[in-house]
């Protein structure tokens, strides 16, 4: 019984993070705010309801969802589409970084010719829009 739990727990931090991936692109397809059950209902029902709500409640903590009341219960829906949640990771990520600017210089080197051209392009309207 413990070999079982001891294999659930090694790979539980990437299961969560995959979880809330999975949880994500529910909402994100509903269109709607959902409740706990009905995401539950949507990933295959596989998962306990409890787990559900505590990948539901990290979400909300993190700032990705917004919930209302609804009865007893909370629905659930995202507070941005899939680019903004992306750029909230990546402004996370930044955030915890003590050089930032090393960290952009990486980060823009890496990045391919197009999607250069695309954020010089970007940067040049918002510094022609101040002028």
């Amino acid at each position: 019984m413990s070999t079982h739990d001891g294999g659930a727990d090694a790979g539980s931090r990437r299961a969560a993070g995959e979880l809330e991936g999975a949880v994500l692109a529910v909402l994100h397809s509903a269109g709607a705010p959902l409740s706990p059950g009905t995401v539950r209902e949507r990933l295959g029902g596989d998962l306990a309801y409890t787990t559900v709500v505590t990948i539901l409640s990290r979400l909300h903590a993190k700032g990705v969802l917004e919930r209302a009341r609804a009865g007893r219960a909370y629905l659930y829906a995202p507070v941005a589409d899939e680019p903004g949640l992306a750029a909230r990771r990546m402004a996370t990520v930044l955030a915890a970084e003590p050089d930032r600017e090393a960290v952009l210089a990486r980060f823009v080197s890496g990045l391919s010719e197009s999607d250069e051209q695309v954020l010089r392009r970007m940067l040049g309207a918002e510094e022609t829009g101040s002028d």
